[in-house]
């Protein structure tokens, strides 16, 4: 299947997670892809993954820090001029950090709203001009089923993943008529790099829960079906770039100013 020939995306978090396995699932479809993160290791894992795929040069690769202004201004043109244009955006780039919300400092607060939040409206301005000039670009952001259902411990990651939803809604209202869809994907009981980190100061394994966490918080959080037959239910990152690559391309023509839930039925 080839929906994306000759199409040209810029995917944040591009270097890990589900940003990589957007990346690698869209050079498979034919895209011409460039991955953006702000750690270049993760960069030169994707970049050996796609050349042993035979991505064949369609991969660009950019250092970025998407909570930085000056950093997303320098960066995110860069790349629009390597691919000759944009069509798609990813969105993919985000950090999880869980702590009891009475502990939390309000640099931490700041940490994740930057990044998941903010760096989501940067990104998506910087890449405006270029998707609307094609007159029909696709932004796909990331929300999370922490912005509808209740996840302890993340309140900072609630409320970023929650104001991504809503600005989602506005820009595909705003720009509709000029051929604009946006449409966030909401992710639940994935694994991916963010999911499976060990944390510091008091956080601990899994998605960096506190070493204290009520456990019997987290029982309804388990997904119905087990497509990966994984420990806990946990699906690959690559259930979600499958739905994502549906999304962005024609398949996904109608579907705008909404989010689409991918959770294996934990909160049906």
């Amino acid at each position: 299947m080839q929906r994306f020939t000759d199409r040209k995306v810029l995917v944040t978090g591009g270097g890990s997670g589900i940003g990589q396995a957007t990346v690698l699932r869209l050079l498979a479809e034919g895209a011409t892809v460039a991955a953006a993160d702000i750690a270049q290791p993760g960069l030169d894992d994707t970049a050996a993954k796609a050349d042993r795929a035979g991505a064949e040069g369609r991969l660009v690769t950019i250092v970025v820090d998407i909570s930085d202004e000056e950093s997303v201004r320098a960066s995110v043109p860069a790349a629009i001029r390597d691919l000759g244009g944009l069509d798609v955006l990813v969105n993919a780039a985000g950090i999880l950090r869980s702590v009891h919300t009475a502990q939390m400092t309000l640099d931490a607060w700041n940490q994740v709203i930057g990044v998941n939040l903010t760096g989501t409206f940067l990104v998506t301005r910087e890449a405006l001009p270029a998707l609307l000039a094609t007159g029909g670009g696709v932004v796909v952001n990331f929300s999370s089923t922490s912005a509808s259902f209740a996840h302890p411990y993340m309140a900072a990651y609630a409320a970023s993943k929650g104001g991504v939803q809503s600005f989602t809604h506005a820009i595909a209202a705003e720009y509709a008529k000029q051929g604009l869809r946006a449409v966030c994907v909401a992710p639940g009981s994935i694994s991916s790099g963010m999911t499976d980190a060990s944390g510091k100061s008091g956080q601990s394994l899994g998605p960096g829960l506190p070493a204290d966490a009520d456990m019997a918080l987290f029982a309804k959080l388990t997904p119905a079906i087990n497509p990966d037959n994984t420990q806990f239910g946990f699906a690959g990152p690559e259930r979600i770039a499958g739905v994502i690559a549906m999304l962005a391309s024609d398949d996904g023509a109608f579907v705008t100013g909404t989010e689409i839930r991918v959770d294996g039925g934990t909160h049906m």
